[in-house]
């Protein structure tokens, strides 16, 4: 079933992955399991931890040790003072837990500023994506929101969820959710596709399993092959967009872009493309111009988002969709995805009490996985 929770398992490669860089160091990446939407935040933290070494910067590549003049070794060297006592470093201040909205945007047209600042804008959500990080970081769930699920949106009435962005920017789409879920989000991401397309030409190709083949309705037709199929960045485009090609619609597209995220954060866990700081160096290149943060996520709390999910062990992501209760019309003619009151109810006191292990473990159950 397309709703039911599943594990963000590797997808096999159809052939063999591209070499990886080599390593400029052993330290094993921080996150891995944000998926496709978070890959800038993760290489920007990525970077910041690793471009220090203890102790100092090290000397650059090809250079030695100034060796000490023979006079000055014959000297009597100076009684050095005694250094200050090294002042107790504080304690890493536990963890919380957060939530993190991802927004996949259609944007045709560069109105970043306009979506941060709070305007309307030229765009709508067409991927919406909570992620949650408990406290104790063990695991990583994303929570996918259909997009044309008929809401409140603060102050402007009822619409699709997705309206919010093209209403009021990121401070009103990320109020949308707050008010469906209940829950306070923490921060908010927004990659407009184009940054899909980059993201997976930077990494080589993504590979991903198709369940069901079937050829994209865009002007370039794709053709996805049932199996794993390795996608370059257009093609990846195609996938995680088509909805016209299925008979649920929004329903497998939402799927395939859970289906994405899972095969992007496989290749990264598989080839430790953020343990390589030209890798990172890369993904922040190609993958900023995409990407807009709200004004709360700055390079300091990136940093401190890094360092809390250093221990996070990658496959430990859970996938599945806020449960609905089927399509409908609205009042003004309009096809849309239904509420299921209950069902968001259940999930918002999850999330609330810190209890999602065990509700994605009940549904699970009721679900016969």
């Amino acid at each position: 079933m397309g709703n039911d929770p599943e594990p963000a398992d590797a997808a096999s490669a159809a052939s063999p992955p591209p070499p990886a860089s080599p390593a400029a160091g052993r330290r094993r990446p921080i996150i891995l399991l944000l998926g496709a939407l978070l890959a800038v935040v993760v290489a920007v933290a990525a970077y910041v931890l690793t471009g220090q070494r203890p102790g100092g910067p090290a000397p650059a590549e090809g250079t030695v040790p100034t060796a000490t003049p023979a006079a000055a070794t014959a000297r009597a060297p100076s009684p050095a003072p005694s250094p200050p006592p090294s002042p107790t470093p504080a304690p890493e201040p536990p963890a919380v837990a957060l939530n993190i909205l991802l927004i996949g945007s259609d944007s045709r047209v560069n109105e970043r500023a306009v979506a941060a600042g709070g305007s309307a804008s030229d765009q709508r959500g067409d991927a919406l994506v909570l992620i949650h990080l408990p406290a104790d970081r063990k695991s990583v769930y994303g929570i996918s929101i259909m997009r044309d699920l008929w809401v409140k949106i603060p102050g402007q009435g009822t619409a699709k969820v997705n309206a919010g962005l093209e209403l009021g920017g990121l401070p009103l789409m990320t109020k949308t959710v707050e008010a469906l879920l209940g829950q306070h989000i923490d921060h908010t991401v927004m990659l407009d596709f184009q940054g899909f397309a980059a993201l997976t030409d930077a990494l080589g190709g993504v590979d991903v399993n198709v369940k069901q083949a079937f050829t994209s309705t865009a002007d370039d037709r794709v053709y996805f092959r049932a199996g794993v199929n390795r996608l370059n960045g257009l093609q990846a485009l195609a996938f995680v967009r088509e909805r016209h090609a299925f008979t649920d619609g929004d329903y497998q597209r939402v799927r395939n872009q859970q289906t994405f995220l899972k095969a992007v954060m496989a290749k990264m866990a598989s080839e430790r493309r953020l343990a390589d700081r030209d890798t990172v160096r890369k993904l922040i290149k190609t993958v900023l111009p995409h990407v807009t943060l709200d004004a709360s996520f700055t390079l300091k709390s990136l940093e401190n988002l890094a360092f809390t999910l250093r221990n996070t062990a990658p496959g430990r992501g859970v996938f599945f969709t806020l449960p609905t209760a089927g399509t409908g019309t609205s009042p003004d003619g309009q096809s849309i995805v239904l509420q299921d009151p209950s069902a968001t109810a259940g999930l918002s006191a999850a999330l609330g009490s810190g209890k999602l292990a065990g509700y994605v473990a009940a549904r699970n159950l009721q679900n016969g996985n």
